[in-house]
C-alpha cells in the first residue's frame, strides 16, 4: 500500500518540483495521478493545488483541468530590473566596508561552486541554492536580510528562469567567473566595476538563452510572448 503523506509534504514535493523545472511550465496535473502518487483523497490534494495557485504556480480550472503556469517574460524582466537595482545599491554600500575576512568567505564559497560546476554531472539544484546563499551573503552583511526575503519572495518566475538557464544553457563556468570578477572589484573597492558586473551577472541568463528562449523553449512561455531585440537596459547606479 503506497504511503500517506501530510498536506504539507505534498506542497512541499510539488512546489520543489515546480521550481527545478521536474514539472515544467505547461505540465497538466491530474487529481487522480496526485492522489494515486501520494496515497491520499482528493481533498488535500485540491488543498494543495489551490496553495500552489495562490503562490502562481499553476492555473485551476474547475472541472477541466491543473496546469503548470507558463513563464511570463515581461515579469521575469522586471524582476531582472528591481534585483539589478537594489542588488546593485547593496553591494554598493558592502563594496565599501567588506572586509579581507569576508571576502576569503566568499572566495571559498565560490570554490564550492567551482568544484561543483567542473563536475562530470553538475548538480543543478544544489549549484543553484548555493549561488543564492553567495548572493545573499551581502545582503546578510549589510543587514539587509529584509530587502533578499522580499526579493525571493516575489521572484518564482524568475527563479524558475534561473533553473532554466541551469538546465537550458548549462555555463556553470561562466557563472562563477563572474563571481570572480565580482569578488576581484570588491577587493579592489571598486564600485562603478562592482555594479557593472552584477549588471551583467544578473542578466547573463537573458544572454545565454537568448537563441533558445524563442524556439526551445518557447512552450515554456505564455502565448504570445515579444522576445527583446536586445538584452532590456538596467537603471544605472544613482550617483553620489
Amino acid at each position: 500500500m503506497p504511503q500517506s503523506f501530510s498536506s504539507h509534504d505534498i506542497f512541499e514535493t510539488l512546489y520543489t518540483e515546480i521550481m527545478t523545472l521536474v514539472l515544467k511550465p505547461g505540465d497538466t496535473l491530474r487529481e487522480n495521478e496526485l492522489c494515486a502518487r501520494f496515497g491520499v483523497s482528493r481533498t488535500p490534494v485540491r488543498s494543495v493545488l489551490q496553495e500552489l495557485r495562490i503562490h502562481g504556480l499553476v492555473e485551476v480550472t474547475p472541472y477541466k483541468s491543473t496546469h503548470v503556469t507558463q513563464l511570463d517574460f515581461d515579469t521575469i524582466s522586471q524582476q531582472i530590473y528591481l534585483r539589478v537595482a537594489v542588488e546593485g545599491a547593496v553591494l554598493a554600500d558592502y563594496c565599501a566596508v567588506a572586509t579581507p575576512e569576508q571576502l576569503a568567505g566568499l572566495r571559498a564559497r565560490n570554490e564550492v561552486l567551482r568544484k561543483l560546476a567542473t563536475s562530470p554531472d553538475p548538480q543543478n539544484t544544489r549549484f543553484y541554492a548555493l549561488d543564492s546563499r553567495l548572493h545573499q551573503s551581502w545582503f546578510t552583511a549589510m543587514r539587509k536580510e529584509h530587502l533578499w526575503q522580499q526579493i525571493q519572495t516575489a521572484q518564482n518566475h524568475y527563479s524558475r528562469f534561473r533553473m532554466l538557464d541551469l538546465v537550458g544553457a548549462r555555463n556553470f563556468g561562466e557563472i562563477v567567473a563572474e563571481h570572480d570578477e565580482l569578488l576581484d572589484a570588491l577587493s579592489r573597492r571598486d564600485t562603478p566595476a562592482v555594479q557593472a558586473i552584477i549588471r551583467k551577472h544578473l542578466y547573463g541568463g537573458v544572454a545565454r538563452l537568448s537563441q533558445a528562449l524563442p524556439t526551445k523553449f518557447a512552450a515554456y512561455f505564455v502565448p504570445g510572448t515579444r522576445w527583446p531585440e536586445s538584452q532590456p537596459e538596467p537603471p544605472a547606479p544613482a550617483q553620489g
